[in-house]
């Protein structure tokens, strides 16, 4: 599963687990049809029920403790043309009002941009976007990508802006959004931490911890690294004789990407994708990431975890992983092969308790408690009271700007022809039939 759909999982299994919050976790329900493109290994759910004891089974099996959260769905349909869930209806609705005190938004761009409902922040007295994916670096490279990039960059943060109170970006490789915080609130698996654990006995009793050489993990797209891997290793075949590098992935591009690497003189095997915490990966010591499109690369902060030695581009999204000692970040092709190189000629650094911390999903929440400061802004949320001073004045005047923005936004989403025009999936603006059984949901008139 990518890291925009566990992230979530974990964050609201953490923020539930002290037990002082009552946290739902609400997450998109597929029909079958969209299940079979979307989920691996040929896995299906009849029911959402099906569904929710799969994840609390899985979530429970990496974390060692009970999820204390509600799971609730709201209809959703895959864009084959995106390559992603997009929400149905006005999945707001999910939360009743008595309970809709403070929404987290993962990813708030993509489940607004053709939000028709109720807005986001009447409904709720605090909602805080958090911003995964750099969508402006996925567009660009697509046909006329530099057009389409800049009219999304506006799209963004018109929606973002109209329903969101304030924002937090995983790091600075996200488009820019005013009065955002950048701060990686993101952790590690546990599991991840606990084969670290494992190596680092190894070390410590003198054991050959890593005996494998160097590998990459991720969906199986150009646009996710591996075009630049490719063109690494290309480059600089004579430099790097005698590597050997395996990849694992599935996706679109499987096909192309193994005619790629069979054309290389180096020796680079192509795997299908698996669960990074399977046995396959433990004695690898190097991974390489030259991916530039992720915001926080969540396979290598695994890898860190692990105890691996990562090598990667200097980029913003890589800032967090800096102060980490086995964090080697090059500029150039010359870099790469002379990290690459000293990276598997040496033995990773052991990290420290406190290094250990600082990627887990403890101190994730930590960070995201301090960033979204919840009971302060829920105060100001709900102790504004009218003025008749100058600032009070302005503040209403931003507001009412802010209200007619969301209008036209809601009015504009509301007819197919506008919601075709802007990439919508067709007939999204209410689920079908079958959503509607499978969820419970009344049947909208005129279905």
């Amino acid at each position: 599963m990518t890291g925009t759909a566990v992230n979530p999982l974990f964050r609201a299994a953490y923020l539930a687990r002290d037990g002082e919050r009552i946290v739902s976790l609400v997450i998109p329900w597929l029909s079958l049809k969209d299940q079979k493109l979307v989920y691996p290994n040929k896995i299906t759910f009849g029911s959402p029920a099906e569904q929710e004891i799969y994840i609390r089974h899985w979530l429970h099996e990496r974390t060692g403790f009970g999820s204390e959260f509600s799971l609730l769905f709201y209809p959703g349909k895959f864009s084959l043309d995106k390559r992603s869930i997009l929400p149905v209806g006005d999945i707001s609705e999910v939360i009743p009002d008595e309970k809709a005190d403070i929404a987290i938004l993962e990813e708030p761009e993509h489940l607004t941009w053709y939000h028709h409902g109720k807005r986001w922040k009447i409904k709720f007295g605090v909602v805080i976007g958090i911003i995964h994916t750099n969508y402006l670096e996925y567009v660009r490279r697509e046909k006329n990508g530099r057009m389409q990039a800049f009219l999304l960059k506006y799209l963004n943060n018109w929606v973002v802006g109209i329903y969101c109170h304030k924002v937090i970006r995983l790091s600075a490789a996200t488009q820019e959004y005013p009065q955002s915080i950048i701060c990686n609130v993101h952790g590690v698996n546990p599991k991840f931490l606990d084969i670290g654990k494992k190596k680092l006995e190894q070390q410590q009793n003198g054991i050959q911890a890593f005996s494998k050489g160097a590998y990459y993990i991720g969906k199986m797209v150009w646009s996710k690294g591996y075009k630049e891997l490719l063109k690494l290793l290309q480059d600089h075949q004579k430099k790097l004789a005698g590597l050997e590098v395996d990849l694992y992935g599935t996706g679109e591009d499987s096909d192309q990407v193994q005619k790629a690497a069979k054309k290389l003189e180096l020796v680079v095997r192509v795997h299908p994708g698996r669960d990074h915490a399977d046995h396959e990966f433990h004695d690898y010591k190097v991974f390489l990431n030259p991916s530039t499109t992720d915001v926080v690369c969540t396979t290598t902060a695994e890898a860190l975890a692990m105890g691996k030695i990562v090598v990667c581009a200097d980029h913003p999204s890589n800032e967090f992983f800096k102060q980490f000692p086995n964090c080697r970040t090059y500029d150039n092709g010359e870099e790469f092969v002379k990290l690459t190189q000293q990276a598997l000629a040496e033995q990773p650094s052991q990290l420290t308790e406190a290094q250990r911390h600082e990627l887990s999903w403890e101190a994730a929440t930590e960070r995201f408690l301090r960033c979204a400061d919840l009971e302060k802004a829920s105060t100001a949320q709900l102790s504004k009271a009218p003025s008749i001073n100058f600032m009070s004045t302005s503040l209403t005047l931003g507001r009412k700007m802010d209200s007619a923005s969301a209008y036209v936004h809601h009015v504009a989403s509301g007819f197919e022809v506008t919601r075709r025009i802007f990439g919508a999936i067709p007939r999204s603006l209410q689920p079908d039939e079958e959503q509607c059984k499978e969820l419970g949901l009344a049947v909208p008139a005129g279905k």
